[in-house]
């Protein structure tokens, strides 16, 4: 049987650089290397695309940047190639591609827009449907227009804010109340989050907001549990079990998420099998309602008491880090890890090109 000639892209210019590597080596330590033809395709912080035919095990802190085995390649936007070339000139034509890449230039749509440019399958959502739930306003004002709850919200830009700042604070403090979240518009892993009890933690949450991204997002304090669903799928996608992770932090920061090994997982989440069913069934319609396809992790918060269920955001391209949870509620139904990965490739296939 022919193998499936596939290429995971990895790195990317963003803060996230980092736990994309270690993503990337969390796949291709677990795929069905039998099935497929595997290209390693490396973007650096800088934006620079190198082909990496070496181990593996380089991936983690950029050490793949010291292998000899680089050589300057990139996926070309031309239909005809369908794949990469390299700096020799060597077109490289691919079945699929999988972006392991998280954050900015690479969860936000920009990568899938050069692969339906390409018509080259691929792993996710369409560029559409990944901007959209990468910008957090966006994502906040669909969740609106379908009746999907979540906590009280408000947007503004870097350039707004600059024209009126007293106006923006003032918004945000009458419609919110204390204490506030204040998290870049356009960033993953709790990168730039902050946590403002007063007016002056709320204008230095802004600064920090302002450094990830011109757009900021300001959320209410939800008093509840932090909870996130795995959904894998096109047209019947199909969610896992809820998972839970009580942050060693006061909230789950970039910190707790990856250092802290104080914060604890629970699978199943700590919550009624009731519970959990309707937190499975909000994460599909969330799912949907952003025209999601091939993999996302929906994360929720149920609050204390009344246990209402609140979206928090979508992620489109989860971690595949050993610690992610993406894999892992898969795992804790009886899909595990290399299968998991096989569906991902063959939702990308039978997706086809998109045009």
């Amino acid at each position: 049987m022919k193998k499936i000639t596939l290429a995971i892209l990895f790195g990317g210019a963003s803060s996230e650089h980092e736990i994309s590597c270690i993503s990337a080596k969390g796949i291709l330590s677990n795929i069905d290397k039998e099935k497929y033809d595997i290209k390693m395709l490396g973007i650096t912080k800088e934006g620079e695309w190198f082909l990496f035919e070496d181990d593996v095990e380089m991936l983690p802190n950029d050490r793949w940047l010291t292998s000899k085995s680089l050589k300057k390649a990139y996926i070309s936007p031309d239909s005809k190639i369908h794949g990469i070339v390299t700096e020799d000139g060597e077109a490289i034509r691919l079945d699929v591609v999988f972006p392991v890449l998280h954050g900015k230039n690479g969860e936000d749509g920009t990568v899938q827009g050069l692969l339906q440019l390409a018509q080259i399958p691929f792993v996710g959502c369409d560029a559409t449907s990944s901007g959209s739930c990468m910008d957090k306003a966006v994502t906040n004002a669909v969740a609106d227009a379908f009746g999907i709850a979540q906590a009280k919200w408000c947007s503004f830009t870097q350039y707004e804010y600059s024209k009126d700042s007293q106006r923006c604070i003032d918004l945000a403090v009458n419609k919110l109340g204390f204490p506030i979240f204040i998290k870049p518009a356009n960033a993953g892993s709790s990168v730039g989050i902050t946590k403002a009890h007063n007016t002056d933690e709320l204008i230095k949450g802004l600064e920090v907001a302002f450094k990830e991204d011109k757009k900021a997002v300001l959320e209410e304090f939800i008093d509840g549990q932090e909870v996130e669903v795995a959904v894998l799928g096109n047209d019947e996608p199909i969610a896992a079990e809820v998972g839970q992770i009580v942050a060693a932090a006061e909230f789950y920061d970039f910190d707790s998420k990856y250092n802290n090994p104080a914060s604890e997982l629970h699978i199943p989440a700590l919550l009624s099998k009731e519970k959990r069913d309707e937190v499975r069934k909000s994460a599909l319609m969330a799912y949907k309602a952003l025209s999601c396809e091939g993999l996302s992790r929906c994360d929720f918060f149920v609050t204390k008491g009344d246990e209402r269920v609140l979206l928090n955001e979508i992620n489109t391209i989860p971690g595949q880090t050993p610690i992610s949870m993406y894999p892992k509620l898969f795992e804790a139904v009886g899909i595990g890890y290399t299968e998991l990965i096989d569906r991902l490739i063959d939702l990308a296939l039978e997706r086809g090109d998109i045009i």
